[in-house]
């Protein structure tokens, strides 16, 4: 009888030993499983607001920030509205995005004026505010990653002048009269043409939101009202686009000197082809990247310069196909 209760005492002990050692381990489990949402919890949010979403320069800024976002093990949303001229709805887009709470907001603002008030509550939020691809009117954001566009349409003014003999009427097929971009090309080209060219005469600005068919519109009635004219430059890819499709409708190819901005499918073809002398090519990829970059390091309270130039370079018929401009030359 006394075996049959110390047996029985023993099993006892065994069964409630294995039984806490399943509750510890559960829990264990459980605290694990914890861990690892708190973990994804915590892991850095970054929202960002391009000017657009249809040129293939956008979608190139984006591949860059997805890299970005990789290597830093970092979360961004990619957004933009409809067209560069879209202020109202990048407005919505802003405050929709603020309303997340992100740890830092990324922001390419369609002019240099409207934002404002949003970056205000980012502030009042104590939300860092990176600003990419073209600046704003502010002290707010804590830096700025862009191309140098003054220098780069400089660049595009002096190899326009010399493809024309230095002397001529040309014009400016611009995207905005209101984003820093398109102030800093339209003005980087127009002085260096005042600067080193006295003989040639710019003849014409005009204004088409970086849209195909207004800007080629725009090109169209440019050629017809100065039937002199012997070279246009074109701030974007959408303008650029334009001023080629313009050139061509209207027989003018090899008649008139293009120049551009940016690096599309058509931009390219038209450099091989010889409708167009050449362009500036930004390096989307690399001011995504930097712009992410730069939004996790200030959410993290590090310091950054006011400036940070992603690059640029010209490219024509001799260099298009070369193998150091693939990273810059996108579809």
């Amino acid at each position: 009888m006394n075996n049959i209760k110390n047996f029985c005492s023993s099993f006892c002990i065994i069964f409630l030993t294995l039984f806490l050692c399943s509750c510890v381990n559960s829990r264990d489990n459980n605290m694990v499983n914890v861990s690892s949402e708190n973990d994804n919890q915590k892991q850095t949010y970054i929202a960002i607001i391009s000017k657009g979403w249809q040129h293939q320069y956008w979608q190139s800024v984006k591949m860059g920030a997805d890299k970005a976002a990789k290597d830093y093990n970092v979360k961004i949303t990619f957004e933009g509205p409809e067209g560069d001229s879209a202020i109202s709805k990048q407005i919505e887009m802003i405050d929709s995005a603020l309303s997340k709470k992100p740890a830092a907001l990324v922001l390419a603002a369609c002019d240099n004026k409207s934002a404002i008030p949003e970056l205000e509550k980012a502030k009042a939020a104590n939300i860092p505010v990176v600003i990419f691809d073209s600046g704003i009117d502010s002290n707010i954001p804590i830096t700025t990653v862009a191309t140098d566009n003054a220098a780069a349409s400089s660049e595009a003014a002096d190899k326009l002048a010399e493809a024309i003999g230095k002397e001529g009427e040309v014009a400016v097929i611009c995207h905005d009269s209101v984003s820093i971009t398109g102030i800093s090309r339209r003005d980087g080209f127009i002085n260096e043409v005042k600067k080193k060219y006295p003989n040639i005469k710019i003849v014409d600005i005009e204004y088409g939101g970086g849209d195909h068919e207004i800007s080629k519109e725009l090109s169209n009635e440019v050629i017809r009202k100065y039937p002199n004219i012997k070279g246009i430059f074109a701030t974007n890819e959408g303008s650029t686009f334009g001023l080629i499709n313009a050139v061509i409708e209207q027989d003018k190819v090899g008649k008139i000197a293009i120049v551009g901005f940016d690096a599309g499918k058509l931009q390219k073809d038209s450099v091989r082809n010889g409708i167009m002398l050449g362009a500036v090519a930004q390096n989307p990829v690399e001011m995504g990247y930097k712009a992410v970059e730069a939004a996790y390091k200030a959410s993290k309270g590090e310091g950054l310069s006011n400036a940070i130039y992603s690059g640029y370079k010209w490219y024509d018929k001799t260099n298009v196909d070369d193998e150091d401009m693939r990273s810059l030359l996108y579809d």
